[in-house]
């Protein structure tokens, strides 16, 4: 079965009110054969959902790429509020209308939500464990040291936050009050909260400020805390593959310079861009050290002993990997690509090594 047919399925479901199972995003996109939701990825999927009349909610774009989703009547009364995107009637008639002129109609393919939100986080869409405000203060810090938690928000159920306590908030109670402390509600300050609709960048100040924040969802909940560890990682993950592709650019840069007359290097640019002056190797894009580099004569002249075939064929894919960079998917890069870019630079060092 086609994405097509599956669509269509779950859109005669939903008519006739039947039971449409929720997925993950990550097993959504997969009909589609992708892995992340690049920009190109997201577009194609929103215009299959758009024929077939369906969105999702939450919108599968603006979460992270674990969470779960469910599919709902572009009709239906409350899909705006719902998915955070309004229905797009005034600029879908104001088309018809152009087309009905024979007016070509703009063409649009920009992501609904250029914002990277909160909800994408992996830790956003964990469930914290939380205690109750008369828990016993010596169970409140079992459980922070079993999990190596720095703080523990204090609740009644999934909505209701009465505060958090942390190490900070139980050593200064400790420290300042006469009378002996035992449950959590004596330790626990006002907590933080952001939604998980919020951008992550508006939100990075707070997490910063406070240690942590926890994240409300749309449906009142919380269903995640983040703190600045989980910021860190994040964005060691986004900036990573950043930092390998600078370092494996360098090395081939090394390779071949000193190596080849300005003419030679100017052979292998592009061709699409006629104009463009090249003066050092440092003016070549990784593709035109691939064009330079194929070339069996000039091969020789890099004076690498590997194979020519082999180095040529990986180098393009940390080029392709280059392009998926660049175009900064917030979901990053696949672990394979990004093993891939290890291994590369691993390998480059060798040659480095080898070559004295």
């Amino acid at each position: 079965m086609n994405v097509a047919e599956r669509l269509d399925e779950i859109c005669n479901k939903l008519s006739s009110n039947q039971y449409v199972e929720p997925l993950t995003v990550r097993q959504f996109i997969s009909w589609f054969n992708a892995e992340r939701r690049g920009y190109m990825v997201a577009w194609h999927i929103r215009k299959a959902l758009q024929l077939a009349k369906l969105v999702t909610v939450p919108d599968f774009d603006g979460v992270h790429i674990d969470a779960k989703i469910r599919f709902v009547m572009l009709e239906h009364p409350d899909v705006s509020a719902a998915s955070g995107q309004p229905i797009q009637e005034d600029a879908q008639s104001v088309q018809v209308e152009i087309q009905q002129e024979n007016i070509p109609p703009f063409i649009m393919g920009a992501s609904a939500d250029p914002a990277f939100r909160v909800g994408r986080l992996e830790s956003a869409n964990i469930k914290p464990l939380s205690v109750s405000p008369d828990c016993l203060l010596g169970e409140a810090v079992t459980l922070m040291l079993r999990h190596d938690y720095s703080q523990l928000p204090v609740m009644t159920n999934d909505r209701d936050v009465k505060g958090i306590i942390s190490w900070e908030s139980i050593g200064s109670r400790l420290a300042l009050k006469k009378e002996s402390v035992s449950t959590a509600r004596e330790c626990m300050k006002p907590h933080y909260e952001v939604q998980s609709t919020d951008s992550l960048f508006r939100v990075i100040a707070h997490i910063i400020e406070h240690s942590y924040v926890l994240v409300r969802g749309e449906d009142r909940t919380i269903t995640g805390i983040i703190t600045t560890s989980d910021l860190s990682l994040q964005f060691q993950q986004l900036s990573e593959p950043f930092l390998l592709l600078s370092e494996i650019e360098n090395h081939v840069r090394l390779v071949i310079d000193g190596k080849f007359t300005a003419e030679e290097l100017a052979s292998a640019k592009d061709y699409a861009d006629p104009e463009r002056t090249i003066e050092s190797v440092a003016d070549l894009t990784l593709g035109e050290y691939i064009r330079l580099l194929e070339n069996p004569v000039n091969w020789e002249k890099a004076g690498l002993t590997v194979d020519r075939k082999v180095f040529v064929r990986e180098l393009d894919n940390v080029r392709r990997i280059r392009n998926d960079v660049m175009h900064f998917d917030p979901d990053g890069i696949t672990n394979d690509d990004h093993k891939l870019l290890r291994y590369f630079l691993q390998f480059m060092h060798e040659l480095r090594e080898i070559a004295g």
